[in-house]
């Protein structure tokens, strides 16, 4: 049962700042919808220039934490203390895996109570417990206070989808698709260009002033959306779906941590099969539940439409792509000279080969916008991931030469702006007004399940495909050329499943970016 209350197109007359906002919530005209002082703070006209950037800038920060450690893993089990002394690499391992397992599991759920409650009003909770997890980091001495503060850093990468959802309900239309190409392209952009930021940081001062960095930027975004998002008028009705939200947390958390600590434990190992087998059949007794509760925290029958299901297939494929990236060229620049494989860079040579990438989604958002808004969203994603296959296939032949990553890099940024950018308005093509941000959130999640994906295979491939010279040993030249071509294989797979997305869509009366 859809939770679509509305049918209003965007424009003007969904814009807080034009006309007077609805006095009560859809479903419930006794109850009153915005107090007094939000009604003060729609009157007031705030600029397009000053929504977006405040929306682009959180989206940074967020992203900025999915790689904030990237560069400090090697150190982190001797900076890191336990009962015993030192921590295992497999327990520092946590500080990253708790960050994917809290980004998966809270940005659907922030999706939803964005929809329900105000989208403005979660992005700056969201932002609030970014800020609190840095703090706790930044006093973490230990791997349990360092592994509560990241978990609650990774929530904060449900702001991308809350705020292209804002932008849908706040900006016209003609000024929509570089706004959201751009918000969108964010969850790569902020990895890409804090890599250097982290590693010049973790190389030159005490490794505990990231979080305090990571903390004021978090701030930072926290004013700026306080000041200049307005607040959100276009809500659902209904109330939050508190068991669908448990079980998704319970299904993503055993599939992740199957995904994730595939390598250390063992593919075939009882932990890992269990919990795989556990999270599926959780999943399955989720969607069997939603698909009957009148207020579900996703709708399952929206989620399968044909144009939705393709794209969040494509976009784990894309998350996957730009994921192999971030592991296998850093691994390939670092890798010592010793044993003819690797190019023997520092650690902040390597982030700044990626750095391109990270650019070139920021510069190619505005081409991608008018490329979607000229010749369609499907074609927009279509030749991203095109780009992304060809970027691949070009690194199995240059891996010698610090140029050729960068080569790499840029491509395959190239080729995740525009999906990046195609995404959003895809899903928000075929889904309820209502709805957009818990549908922006599972398609953020799809690209994490992507990501982590892609962490656990190519590390894989890289960690059983060795050559040894004297006492040195590295990942082979042949273990850098298979990753490279199941990236590549992987940007095939999507463009298959982006040739079946329909060339026309169906119109959906209720659609939030109907035609």
């Amino acid at each position: 049962m859809s939770r679509d209350t509305s049918s209003a197109p965007p424009g003007d007359a969904e814009r807080p700042d034009v006309g007077e906002p609805a006095a009560a919530a859809p479903g419930d005209p006794d109850t009153p919808w915005l107090s007094e002082a939000e009604r003060r703070e729609l009157s007031k006209r705030t600029p397009d220039s000053a929504i977006v950037f405040a929306l682009a800038f959180t989206g940074l920060v967020a992203s900025f934490m999915m790689t904030l450690m990237t560069p400090l893993l090697p150190e982190l089990p001797h900076l890191l203390s336990g009962t015993g002394g030192p921590i295992s690499s497999t327990d520092a391992m946590w500080a990253v895996t708790a960050t994917l397992l809290s980004a998966a599991i809270f940005t659907p759920i922030g999706g939803s109570l964005g929809d329900l409650y105000g989208k403005r009003r979660i992005i700056l909770v969201l932002l609030a417990s970014l800020v609190l997890g840095s703090v706790i980091a930044a006093f973490a001495s230990t791997l349990i206070p360092l592994v509560i503060g990241r978990a609650m850093q990774g929530a904060g990468i449900g702001v991308i989808p809350l705020g292209i959802s804002v932008l849908r309900d706040v900006l016209h239309r003609d000024r929509l698709g570089k706004a959201v190409a751009l918000v969108s392209a964010t969850l790569g952009i902020g990895g890409a260009v804090g890599l250097p930021i982290s590693a010049l940081i973790s190389q030159y001062l005490d490794w505990h002033m990231l979080f305090w960095v990571s903390g004021a930027l978090g701030a930072i975004g926290f004013v700026l959306v306080y000041t200049f998002v307005p607040v959100s008028t276009l809500r659902t009705g209904g109330r939050f779906d508190l068991p669908g939200a448990v079980g998704l947390a319970i299904a993503l958390s055993g599939i992740l941590l199957a995904v994730t600590k595939g390598n250390e434990w063992g593919w075939t190992s009882p932990l890992t099969l269990g919990l795989g087998a556990a999270g599926l059949v959780v999943l399955a007794l989720w969607m069997f539940y939603e698909l009957r509760t009148p207020h579900p925290l996703i709708d399952i029958r929206v989620a399968t439409r044909r144009t939705v299901l393709l794209t969040n297939l494509a976009s784990v494929m894309v998350g996957f792509a730009f994921f192999s990236s971030a592991v296998a060229l850093p691994m390939l620049l670092e890798t010592p000279t010793g044993t003819g494989v690797g190019i023997g860079q520092s650690m902040l040579v390597a982030s700044l080969c990626l750095m391109p990438s990270g650019l070139i989604m920021w510069a190619m958002s505005g081409t991608a916008a008018r490329l979607t808004a000229a010749r369609g969203a499907r074609i927009s994603l279509l030749l991203g991931i095109t780009i992304i296959a060809i970027g691949y296939g070009l690194a199995i032949l240059l891996m010698t030469e610090v140029w050729h990553t960068v080569l790499v890099a840029t491509a395959i940024g190239f080729g995740v702006g525009f999906a990046y950018a195609a995404m959003p308005t895809l899903i928000m093509g075929a889904v309820p007004a209502t709805e957009t941000a818990a549908s922006n959130g599972l398609n953020s999640v799809m690209r994490t399940l992507g990501s982590t994906a892609a962490s656990a295979v190519i590390g894989l491939v890289l960690a059983t495909n060795l050559v040894t010279v004297g006492d040195l040993t590295t990942p082979s030249t042949q273990g850098f050329q298979l990753s490279f071509a199941i990236s590549a294989a992987a940007g095939l797979i999507g463009i298959v499943l982006t040739l079946f997305i329909p060339r026309r869509q169906p119109h959906y009366a209720t659609a939030a970016l109907p035609e």
